[in-house]
């Protein structure tokens, strides 16, 4: 069985190698790319699994790298995960707003990090393998091909973002508080502030890019999120 493969995008020599030991350690097989530019012409060239992205880069920082990332159809499916010394909150805000589906702030646990894109990976390994389709007014979804459509034109979603309104879907109109939405998405078994404001985040720009079609994600105040199929 293949690796995962992992890009770790870091300008800093002695971070990038050390999280290049743990994860390769962990089973996972990773490419160093140490500037934003050579970070994305590696994407050019091969697939891979997982982008681990530091925020501050030379050149063309880590923001921009995932901007163009999430903005390519080939690649924006694949997840990122932001490494940055900034915590404050809208530097975090701003990573996720874009498209990012994790982050770790500096200075981290080197077996949080592992344990983190473990979670990750294996979301990517329960992907929906059937060929079951949903319909709704003008909202088609097609859980196999990981592919929205409003009006049978393609909308383009990140990856959390299909599996949020997968999530919501297959709820069948149920309300899904925002922990649970953080457990079954991110993996995070405790909601801090800052974590719920990543579901806040997510259902916000799914909102933006599903247009008419938001109004069937309904916020019950207070607690979360419910899909509301009724025509």
């Amino acid at each position: 069985m293949d690796k995962k493969k992992v890009l770790i995008v870091e300008d800093e020599n002695d971070i990038a190698h050390l999280i290049q030991y743990n994860l390769e350690k962990a089973g996972y097989a990773c490419e160093v790319a140490m500037t934003g530019e050579a970070g994305l012409a590696a994407l050019s060239k091969h697939a891979v699994d997982l982008i681990l992205l530091d925020v501050m880069l030379p050149g063309v920082d880590g923001l921009e790298v995932c901007r163009r990332i999430k903005q390519n159809p080939k690649l924006q499916y694949i997840p990122v995960m932001m490494l940055t010394a900034k915590g404050e909150e809208v530097d975090r805000i701003v990573g996720l707003e874009l498209g990012a589906d994790d982050y770790v702030v500096k200075p981290f646990s080197p077996r949080e990090l592992v344990l983190r894109v473990k979670a990750i990976m294996r979301r990517l390994d329960g992907k929906v393998s059937s060929s079951e389709t949903f319909h709704v007014g003008d909202l088609a979804v097609d859980f196999s091909k990981i592919q929205v459509c409003i009006k049978n034109k393609p909308v383009n979603l990140t990856a959390k973002e299909f599996e949020l309104l997968t999530t919501l879907i297959k709820a069948k109109g149920r309300v899904l508080s925002r922990e649970h939405l953080l457990d079954a998405i991110w993996g995070y078994d405790e909601a801090a502030e800052i974590q719920t404001r990543t579901v806040d985040v997510h259902i916000r720009t799914l909102r933006k890019k599903l247009k008419a079609e938001a109004v069937k994600i309904v916020t019950v105040k207070g607690y979360g999120y419910r899909f509301n199929a009724q025509e």
